[in-house]
């Protein structure tokens, strides 16, 4: 309904008691997760009481009980006679952080005190910070909550880029920039074994645990990693194919640091950048992906920037001289866009 068509309270006042009811489904999710409850339920085949669960996770049964109906009433389960089924793949949706429709990462994200209470609290100053002031418990959720994007990503995603899947295949050089904890690399790792892998990231903590994780799976030897911002991108050797997974948007100097990625390139070698694709009408901020982008701006804002629309990487690619541009909506929140130095 456009602002200039007569509503009425009867109109507006559901819309507002959908939003209430979203935060309270929200939360019993994210509180689900946290207590183990959402587990509980999806390791019980034939489902479980409220009074069973309390006792296997040694929680209050009355309490228990409420949560059980708010799950409930938000769909993840249903009942049968006293007991609690988990309702069909919300194990894999809210549990499975390998599969690429994982998303159960995001509520405990938006419940992080970075996400929204910081950023009330600076509201009057609007005091900035960056990642190495934000705890571990945030960049472990950011993590978890990008994994699924590389897992789209790769090989699914890069395998749209023309040719670019059977030149891989045969080896070459990829740099994953802003590769954060290392889960990127991984699957990197696993789907080029021929390549030599580079991971670049301005946040020393988050190298560090890409570190801890790459020698864990054994492939340290295959991976070079570099604390570094993408406007001071240099390698010693040129690249094949240079990779930014949700990240790009974060630059400092966005035009610098894709200067820098082309100049990294060698020539014919891709630059695929993987992000949020920003809507850019009314009518896509107010639907469901829109609404989840423009929560994840209030973070993106504390860093000094916002998510951009997916049209807005056609342009910046073609400034700095990319050509045979493309582009992929792999999920309504994530596209692809690529391009190649000539």
């Amino acid at each position: 309904m456009g602002s200039g068509e007569a509503t009425t309270i009867q109109d507006q006042a559901p819309r507002l008691l959908a939003h209430i009811a979203g935060y309270a489904s929200h939360r019993t999710i994210a509180m689900g997760l946290r207590a183990g409850l959402i587990e509980a339920l999806a390791g019980a085949e034939e489902g479980a009481s409220s009074d069973e669960l309390a006792e296997q996770l040694d929680l209050d049964p009355y309490y228990v009980d409420v949560w059980c109906r708010s799950a409930l009433g938000a769909e993840l389960c249903h009942r049968e006679g006293d007991r609690y089924v988990l309702a069909p793949h919300m194990d894999t949706l809210l549990l499975d952080p390998s599969s690429p429709a994982y998303v159960g990462g995001v509520f405990l994200v938006y419940e992080q005190r970075e996400m929204f209470d910081r950023f009330e609290q600076v509201f009057g100053s609007g005091e900035r910070l960056w990642w190495d002031e934000t705890s571990p418990e945030w960049i472990a959720g950011v993590s978890g909550t990008g994994r699924p994007f590389y897992t789209r990503l790769i090989p699914g995603g890069l395998s749209q880029v023309p040719g670019l899947d059977e030149q891989l295949a045969d080896g070459g050089r990829i740099v994953d920039t802003a590769c954060g904890a290392g889960h990127g690399l991984l699957r990197l790792a696993e789907h080029y074994p021929e390549c030599e892998l580079v991971g670049v990231d301005g946040d020393a903590y988050s190298i560090q645990l890409a570190e801890k994780r790459l020698s864990e799976a054994g492939i340290a030897d295959r991976v070079e990693l570099h604390v570094r911002p993408l406007e001071d991108l240099d390698l010693d050797d040129p690249a094949t194919v240079i990779v930014n997974n949700i990240s790009m948007h974060e630059c400092r100097d966005i035009d610098r640091a894709t200067r820098q990625i082309h100049d990294a390139l060698e020539p014919g070698g891709w630059f695929v950048v993987s992000d949020f694709p920003y809507p850019d009408t009314d009518e896509g901020l107010a639907s469901v992906p829109g609404r989840i982008m423009t929560g994840i701006q209030f973070f993106e804002a504390q860093i000094d920037d916002q998510l951009l629309p997916r049209s807005a990487y056609d342009d910046l690619l073609t400034r700095h001289g990319f050509t045979e541009l493309g582009s992929a909506e792999l999920t309504p929140v994530h596209a692809l866009t690529w391009g190649r130095r000539p």
